[in-house]
């Protein structure tokens, strides 16, 4: 039997010859730290001097932990844009060069989590485990990576999906005024893409912690956590973060993309964005420009949005789908970033102030919304009744200008402004209550074939539920071909026209009644 000691020996005499042979081995050589000093400190910024071999937006790294961005490369100091709290930096601190560019964590393990721009979490669901990294500032797809945009992207909105339709690699700019509904047409897109294999990810830039508090608990309530990762920074963040916020949570979207998945993000909102880094270069003495915004404004929305896109098959096929929300004061669409933005975007979706205050929501005002891809994307059915509806609601809108005045009305004209009232009322939606395909289909139909014009408008509410109801006795068959590409056929039409006129049979007007109109 071997004695185990001696095995024990010669496992010992193995390991320390192996240890003697690296050591001869080994010749210690000289690398090369660059260590700068910090020379000023300012609000959200610091400049630093002994750094002649660093690049464009490269990291930095300073006492604490904390991280900067190398912003202006000058000839004797840099221009720092710091991502974190500097109140403990001071002049004369190190600084050390990182070697590389800024990135943040990506992969399904993020999927459920809430993170700050850098990656980290901010949940309390312990740390963030990740085995891939993307840098936040990527290049667009080029041309002819790209693949024409042919599948609807549904938001469960009435107004918008007929109207105003999105397609998978789109860019639908929401605008409008502070408090107009515009962050809940973008959180009932996300509550809609339940069970459609979208990845959803909504930044929030430079919001109100309260108000980012109660979106988290919205898509948590809602079961959308599932699907969603949410990428934050609160307004007393600093502006660096808020700045490398939207390029963080495109690089994290991109990754799904390029699984071939289809991804919804949603930048909430870029007017905070656009705000951050006008402070951040006026604090950088960058030479400002139109309302005190750098030159290059355009430059940082353009290369942000151009990276949503929806790529061929051969790359996968996947898309990025994004709806930047930007926030217009007193109405005004034709100032500097809402214009720059809408030349960028695909389509604007325009909420109005006028239209909140009536109660009609969402307050999509549609004669000043368009969708310039949608359309192409659009199902079927759809087309098929929407666009009368728009011509229909277009009319209305004009008229019911001048019926302001008193002027004395004839029948048709009459008739049209009712008409355009039921259609108003239909497109009324509550928050939080994403419609199906097919109930959004037989509220169509039954509007275009005017079945509502006969009930009175304060039971519209009512006559609509039913009709909504209603919608679930439609065969399986029909919803497939609804939800497919399949054109709307006759016998489709008249079965859905059926249901909803045994709907609102119990809402026309009896004799009583219309003798007392």
């Amino acid at each position: 039997m071997n004695n185990p000691f001696e095995s024990l020996h010669s496992l010992f005499d193995k390991t320390f010859t192996g240890m003697s042979h690296a050591r001869e081995g080994f010749e210690p050589g000289i690398t090369a730290h660059e260590i700068g000093r910090i020379t000023y400190v300012s609000t959200g910024i610091a400049r630093v001097s002994g750094l002649p071999g660093v690049g464009f937006e490269e990291v930095l790294k300073f006492p604490g932990d904390m991280y900067g961005i190398a912003f202006n490369v000058d000839e004797d100091e840099i221009g720092v844009v710091l991502l974190g709290d500097y109140w403990q930096l001071h002049a004369g601190d190190e600084v050390e060069r990182r070697g590389h560019v800024m990135d943040v964590p990506v992969g399904n393990e993020l999927i459920g989590r809430v993170i700050n721009p850098l990656g980290r979490p901010l949940d309390g669901c312990g740390p963030v485990v990740s085995t891939e990294r993307l840098p936040i500032e990527r290049p667009a797809p080029p041309i002819m990576n790209r693949g024409p945009v042919t599948v609807p992207l549904q938001t469960g909105i009435k107004v918008i999906d007929a109207l105003i339709p999105i397609g998978r690699g789109q860019r639908e700019l929401i605008l409008g005024d502070r408090q107009t509904g515009k962050t809940a047409i973008a959180i009932d897109t996300i509550l809609n893409q339940r069970d459609q294999n979208v990845v959803c990810v909504y930044c929030a830039i430079g919001q109100r912690a309260s108000g980012v508090a109660k979106v988290i608990s919205t898509l948590r309530e809602q079961g959308a956590m599932e699907y969603t990762v949410v990428v934050v920074t609160e307004g007393n963040d600093p502006p660096g973060l808020a700045y490398i916020a939207p390029y963080a949570a495109t690089s994290l979207a991109e990754h799904f993309m390029n699984q071939g998945r289809d991804v919804l993000i949603v930048y909430d909102d870029l007017t905070h964005h656009a705000r951050a880094y006008r402070e951040l270069s006026l604090l950088l003495r960058r030479p400002p420009g139109r309302e005190a915004f750098p030159g290059d404004i355009f430059y940082i929305h353009s290369r942000l949005l151009e990276r949503a896109t929806h790529l061929r098959k051969e790359l996968g096929g996947g898309s990025l789908t994004a709806l930047p929300v930007i926030e217009t004061e007193a109405q005004n669409i034709s100032a500097y970033i809402p214009t720059n933005l809408i030349s960028i975007t695909d389509g604007q979706s325009y909420l109005s102030p006028s239209l909140f205050e009536l109660g009609v929501l969402p307050a999509v005002d549609v004669s000043r919304s368009v969708s310039r891809v949608g359309g192409k994307a659009q199902r079927a059915a759809y087309r098929a009744v929407a666009g009368n509806l728009k011509l229909a609601y277009a009319q209305f809108e004009e008229l019911e200008t001048f019926a302001r005045f008193g002027a004395r009305l004839d029948e048709d004209t009459r008739m049209i402004i009712e008409h355009g009232r039921r259609i108003r009322a239909c497109l009324k939606q509550p928050e939080f209550a994403p419609m199906s395909v097919p109930a959004q289909i037989t509220l169509l139909l039954a509007l275009t074939d005017k079945l509502f014009d006969p009930v009175p408008l304060d039971q519209m509410v009512k006559a609509e539920q039913t009709v909504h109801k209603a919608s679930l006795n439609i065969p399986i068959d029909v919803c497939k071909r609804l939800e497919g590409a399949a054109k709307l056929n006759a016998e489709d039409r008249e079965t859905i026209i059926r249901i909803a006129r045994q709907a609102l049979a119990r809402f026309q007007p009896t004799p009583e009644r219309k003798e007392k109109a």
